[in-house]
């Protein structure tokens, strides 16, 4: 029996499409009624592609509209991917490239610039165009060795910490991550219902709830500019020693004192003997604010979001640019979605980019534009690799002169 693409879904599939997502991610391979719901309530049906065998759904893949953050803080519309699955029953068939052609061709009729996704394998999506654009660090801290005093845990700055519940968060969350976007590339947006789900307003099925600790950070004129959202668990060791564990679900700030002062107030919470950090940019100020940097252990060091160019010179228009230089970019893109040969000219004061015939100065596949853009790789070491051919002598370290970031980028979040 021919295997069947259906694009949009419709609204009978779900179940069925929700069967096979589960099976793709070795949960428990049925729909809970609550669990169709809240799909219904969050997917965009022409946006969600499903492959069928007969009435099996044996393949998913959906995206939805996103806004990222260009360096230097202007935004981008991104075609965020998300729900990505075959089942083990039908691998190697092309399901994947005929999800993702559909898909990414809809994205550029739309004039989305880029699209997003977090890799659940390395190897996958390098041949669809895509390049990591940003990691994360996670740490374990060791608090008795941190070095941190805690009976000088209030803000040296004047400012004040204070506990908070979940009607205030979602208040006052918001706007605080708009802030934080505005100056933090490589974040994305969070619509409503992440808020939602994120301060229990709205449960998820099979995923068990604990209320956090939600606590914010005001500055001396008053304005909130952090958010510290963890979680403790209750563990006493033999003589009655506190052993806990905070973790981390969840740290915005954006200011490095309100940063500070965040980071500070969790490591002398009395009882806590242990921080998890959860999912930081790689050069946290975390362990350089520990009296010892050696009690942050690194647990996790991973890619984390990936970018497919869709409009070169949109992306390269957008982002600023700390150096004048200009370079002519052959990029080669399989897919012909956004390869060409591109002049760009670059400086503080702006950006143009636009096809060229000049000779081109660097050449590269689609997918390590993807790792340059953000300012997070660079193009010398690209050059070592053998990823990036230089045509002429010297244009890979104006590259790096150019897209270089001072601090790396990082998206909090995932999708």
């Amino acid at each position: 029996m021919a295997l069947e693409l259906r694009t949009p879904l419709a609204d009978s599939d779900l179940p069925h499409w929700t069967v096979a997502l589960n099976t793709g991610f070795l949960r428990p391979p049925e729909a809970p009624k609550e669990e169709v719901e809240l799909r219904r309530e969050q997917i965009d049906l022409s946006r969600t592609q499903g492959v069928f065998d007969g009435d099996r759904c044996v393949a998913t893949f959906r995206s939805f509209a996103q806004r990222l953050t260009a360096v230097g803080g202007a935004e981008v519309p991104a075609d965020a991917i998300s729900n990505v699955a075959v089942s083990a029953t039908h691998r190697r068939r092309g399901l994947l490239s005929r999800m993702m052609e559909h898909d990414l061709r809809a994205a550029k009729e739309r004039g989305e610039a880029v699209a997003t996704l977090i890799a659940a394998e390395y190897p996958i999506y390098g041949r669809y165009g895509f390049g990591p654009a940003t990691w994360i660090a996670e740490w374990r801290v060791d608090v008795p060795r941190a070095g941190l005093d805690p009976r000088h845990s209030a803000p040296v700055d004047g400012g004040r910490v204070d506990f908070a519940d979940a009607d205030e968060v979602r208040k006052l969350g918001p706007a605080l991550h708009e802030r934080l976007r505005a100056r933090q590339h490589g974040a994305i947006d969070r619509p409503d219902h992440w808020w939602r789900i994120n301060t229990g307003q709205r449960r998820l099925p099979n995923r068990p709830w604990t209320e956090p600790f939600y606590v914010l950070y005001r500055s001396p004129d008053g304005s909130v500019d952090g958010l510290l959202a963890y979680t403790a668990d209750d563990r006493w060791d033999g003589n009655k020693r506190p052993h806990n564990t905070a973790t981390v679900l969840d740290l915005t700030a954006v200011s490095p004192a309100a940063e500070r002062a965040l980071w500070h107030f969790l490591l002398s919470v009395d009882w806590v003997t242990q921080v998890n950090t959860g999912r930081r940019a790689p050069d946290d100020l975390l362990p350089l604010l520990l009296g010892d940097p050696r009690a942050a252990q690194i647990t996790t060091y991973a890619d984390w979001l990936w970018l497919r160019p869709l409009d070169v010179p949109q992306l390269l228009e957008t982002r600023t640019y700390p150096a004048e230089g200009s370079l002519v970019l052959e990029l080669r893109d399989a897919a012909g979605l956004a390869g060409g040969r591109y002049f760009l000219e670059a400086g503080p004061d702006g950006a143009a980019c636009a096809t060229t015939g000049r000779q081109a100065d660097l050449t590269m596949d689609i997918g390590e534009l993807s790792t340059l853009w953000l300012g997070d790789e660079s193009a010398v070491r690209l050059a070592s690799l053998g990823r990036i051919a230089e045509e002429r002598p010297g244009a890979a370290a104006l590259a790096d002169r150019l897209l270089r970031t001072p601090r790396r980028p990082w998206c909090p979040d995932g999708f």
